[in-house]
C-alpha cells in the first residue's frame, strides 16, 4: 500500500512538472515567487478549494466548472491530436459524466441534505479525470457501463429502430 501511495505521489509530482499541462506554468511562477515547492502549493490549493466547497459561496458553480472546463479543454486537444488513445479516454469520461449528471438530476434532494455534497462531487469529478491507472471514468466504464451496455444494447437498438420507423412513416403520411 505504501508503495502505491509513493507511486501516486511520484505521478503527481511528474504531472505538476509536465510542461505540456496547462497548470505547469502557473505553478512554476507561484513556486518562483513564494519559494514553496509546487507540490505543497498544489496541496494548499486543494485544501482551499475543499474548504470553499464546504463553506463557500457558489460551491455548485465551482464544482461543475472544474468537472466541465478542464475535460472540455483536453477533449478538444484529443480531437485535434492524431492519437486515438486520448480520444477514447475522454469519450469514456463524457459517457460517465453524462450518466452521473442524469442520476444526479433524480437525486437532487440529496444536495440539500448532505452538507459535503459539493466536496464529494468535486473529488468524484477529479477521480474521473485523473491521469493515472486509477482513472475513475475508465474503471466505472469497464465495471458498470460496458457490461450493462453489452447486456442491453440489442433491445435498445431494436427500440430505437422502431421509433425511427414510426417517425419515418408518420412523416411520409403527413407529406
Amino acid at each position: 500500500m505504501a508503495q502505491k501511495l509513493i507511486n501516486i505521489r511520484d505521478q503527481l509530482v511528474s504531472s505538476l512538472h509536465d510542461n505540456t499541462k496547462p497548470w505547469t506554468s502557473i505553478l512554476a511562477k507561484a513556486e518562483r515567487r513564494t519559494g514553496v515547492n509546487r507540490l505543497y502549493i498544489f496541496f494548499g490549493s486543494a485544501a482551499l478549494i475543499s474548504l470553499w466547497l464546504v463553506f463557500g459561496y457558489c460551491a455548485q458553480l465551482v464544482c461543475n466548472t472544474v468537472g466541465f472546463l478542464y475535460p472540455a479543454y483536453v477533449s478538444i486537444h484529443a480531437i485535434e491530436s492524431k492519437s486515438k488513445d486520448d480520444d477514447t479516454k475522454w469519450l469514456t469520461y463524457w459517457v460517465v459524466y453524462a450518466l452521473f449528471s442524469i442520476a444526479e438530476y433524480f437525486a437532487d434532494f440529496i444536495v440539500h441534505w448532505f452538507p459535503l455534497y459539493w466536496l464529494v462531487k468535486f473529488g468524484f469529478m477529479v477521480w474521473l479525470m485523473i491521469p493515472t491507472e486509477f482513472n475513475g471514468s475508465i474503471l466505472l466504464y469497464r465495471k458498470i457501463v460496458k457490461p450493462y451496455f453489452l447486456k442491453h444494447h440489442q433491445a435498445i437498438d431494436n427500440t430505437l429502430n422502431k421509433v425511427k420507423d414510426s417517425a419515418t412513416k408518420l412523416l411520409e403520411k403527413n407529406e
